[in-house]
């Protein structure tokens, strides 16, 4: 287990509030292969933070890669909503592609 990935599980298990430690520990779980991990990590973070938008983006693209479209297009459309609530046009534009790459 790398350092990082025990840290990250350590800072969580112990009820950090912190949307990037989670996020962290969501994505590491992802490298590694651990999507249901992952995603159970994702769902965690969007109940304590739901404005956090970058989690939506990275979740969704996960969920694209595991060949887990229908889960994808609820992660990718949540993130539509969190943005414009935002104002971040950026995160906007990139959920966007990737929602219509996975509908086209």
């Amino acid at each position: 287990m790398s350092k990082r990935l025990a840290f990250l599980e350590k800072l969580t298990s112990e009820g950090s509030k912190d949307p990037f430690a989670w996020y962290g520990l969501a994505n590491e779980y992802s490298g590694l292969g651990r999507i249901d991990d992952a995603l159970a990590t994702f769902e965690k973070l969007r109940a304590l933070d739901a404005s956090y938008v970058p989690q939506y983006l990275m979740c969704g693209q996960m969920l694209v890669n595991a060949k887990r479209p229908a889960e994808a297009k609820v992660w990718l459309e949540q993130g539509i909503i969190a943005c414009n609530k935002a104002g971040n046009t950026h995160a906007l534009g990139e959920i966007q592609n990737v929602l219509a790459q996975l509908e086209g």
